[in-house]
């Protein structure tokens, strides 16, 4: 998976707005699959990113989460912890298929993957269900990924 081109994809946001990855590929792009809208792991781990979008701004990174739920429901979340980032509803799994993000019961696997601009995966990572990687953690792995490109 790292170092391959990452398939594209169109999925509707919380808002009902198309995006496209490779049309957001001006600065890197943190996909962010999580299980549940509303449940109680994914709502620490998306208020812990949401806390701390500057420091991955800095990094020039984007986040973006992607789940089974509906329009509907990720519109609720986002207005519920105040979101400024992108939801987005993959309710066909075709797109967490792609990305190997989908577990045996049809459910999203905690997973993140980092896509370069140049469309190719930097890293990706499974996280245990009931665990997540707080922000500090993600970037550590960026900052490693950086470091290798320097040696």
């Amino acid at each position: 998976m790292t170092g391959d081109v990452a398939p594209n994809f169109i999925l509707k946001d919380q808002n009902g707005n198309d995006f496209e990855l490779y049309k957001n590929l001006d600065q890197k792009i943190l996909l962010v699959f999580y299980p549940k809208d509303h449940s109680p792991v994914c709502t620490r781990q998306l208020n812990n990113y949401n806390r701390n979008l500057a420091e991955f701004d800095k990094l020039g990174i984007r986040l973006v989460g992607i789940n089974t739920d509906d329009i509907h429901s990720h519109n609720s979340f986002c207005s519920s912890l105040e979101l400024k980032f992108s939801l987005l509803s993959d309710q066909d799994k075709k797109v967490s298929q792609q990305y190997k993000a989908i577990n045996i019961l049809g459910i999203n696997k905690r997973k993140i993957i980092l896509i370069n601009t140049d469309k190719k995966i930097i890293f990706g990572k499974y996280v245990l269900p009931f665990f997540y990687l707080n922000t500090y953690r993600i970037l550590e792995k960026v900052k490693v990924y950086a470091m290798d490109l320097l040696t």
